[in-house]
């Protein structure tokens, strides 16, 4: 079991024993992903594209893994592994400062608010989040001239500027394939609008086990993962979930809420969790390919499947849509998501 003890860890454990203490049983007792090491049953292998590869046959394998999975894997993305590594030692060294320092002192000049740990309204064990993160947006990104020699800052903009570029590149394969001279939703991700997540999943010992991450469904249009090989992301499929087995060589990538709804459900935003581990952390960062706030969602027909179908969702903004989950989780405690803006009898329903 973590031991709050440890100066560095966040006081999850005495914070929230008494959700824990609280759960009669595991929460994942009902979804057997983690029985035993032989059981393979409950684990999946995403689907791997290598970017080098002729163009016309990635774009083919990338739009047919957003649509059948909304999750896949990239090889020969362009982030060097290298680059990926040295984040890595960054990101732990960050993470092993004194906890009472990561609250009361801001990473290099990022703002305060940007160091989170658990989730401060949880009422129930499910709605808890057992990690730590540094939620950056890449406008604090740019090394400012007093700090050109701060090695953190540095290759934390030289990932967030490569996973940027990757994640135009892979919006724009999907857009691509959607009808609409509207303008493209990709132009309006810009600098000021994504964000990048730094995240560790401490090990909880506890019988109840928790959720590293809660389930949920990303809010963005398009997401990148790079994760250590610990293991503990599941995504629900078919009706389950399947615990993803860890490749460290190649990123992720899902499509997130907006994507779903551009594209008339063509793509899918599929719900995913992060199990944390009984003795073991977790590490991985985390691009989102963010639009400006005012920027219409307004379904898309497919170029694919032989004709138009009609509009399964309002036209939102993005704002609206953040807002929204706002006051669904203020009010509910969860996110609803999609379903707030979907066009009743336009077909479809919960993928």
């Amino acid at each position: 079991m973590m031991n709050d003890d440890d100066d560095s860890n966040p006081p999850l454990m005495a914070t929230y024993k008494h959700l824990l203490d609280s759960h009669p049983r595991r929460l994942d007792a009902d979804d057997r992903t983690t029985t035993t090491d032989d059981d393979h049953s409950r684990r999946c292998v995403l689907p791997v594209i290598d970017l080098q590869h002729g163009e016309d046959q990635c774009r083919e394998a990338i739009v047919r893994a957003a649509s059948e999975w909304g999750f896949f894997q990239v090889t020969n993305h362009g982030v060097p592994q290298a680059l990926l590594d040295e984040l890595h030692e960054a990101q732990v060294a960050v993470f092993r400062r004194p906890f009472q320092r990561k609250v009361r002192e801001p990473l290099l000049d990022f703002s305060p608010e940007s160091y989170r740990w658990g989730t401060p309204a949880a009422m129930r064990l499910e709605q808890l989040s057992w990690s730590e993160a540094y939620h950056i947006p890449m406008t604090t990104c740019t090394p400012p001239a007093t700090s050109s020699g701060d090695e953190t800052r540095l290759v934390i903009e030289e990932v967030s500027t490569a996973m940027s570029e990757l994640a135009q590149q892979l919006a724009g394969i999907l857009v691509a394939d959607l009808r609409g001279d509207e303008e493209d939703v990709v132009s309006r991700c810009t600098r000021s609008t994504c964000f990048l997540r730094l995240n560790r999943y401490p090990p909880c010992g506890a019988a109840s086990g928790a959720f590293g991450l809660c389930p949920h469904t990303d809010s963005d249009f398009l997401t990148i993962l790079h994760q250590d090989g610990v293991g503990g992301l599941q995504l629900r499929k078919g009706g389950r979930w399947l615990a993803v087995e860890p490749n460290p060589g190649a990123l992720i990538v899902n499509v997130g809420d907006l994507l779903q709804a551009w594209s008339n459900d063509r793509y899918r935003s599929v719900e995913h969790r992060v199990m944390a581990g009984a003795a073991s952390e977790r590490f991985s960062v985390a691009f989102f390919l963010c639009p400006a706030y005012d920027t219409l969602i307004r379904p898309r027909s497919s170029t694919a499947g032989g004709g138009d179908r009609p509009p399964r969702y309002k036209s939102f903004t993005f704002g609206e849509y953040r807002n929204q989950i706002r006051e669904d989780v203020r009010l509910t405690g969860r996110k609803l998501g999609l379903q707030r803006f979907r066009i009743q009898g336009g077909g479809g329903g919960p993928l």
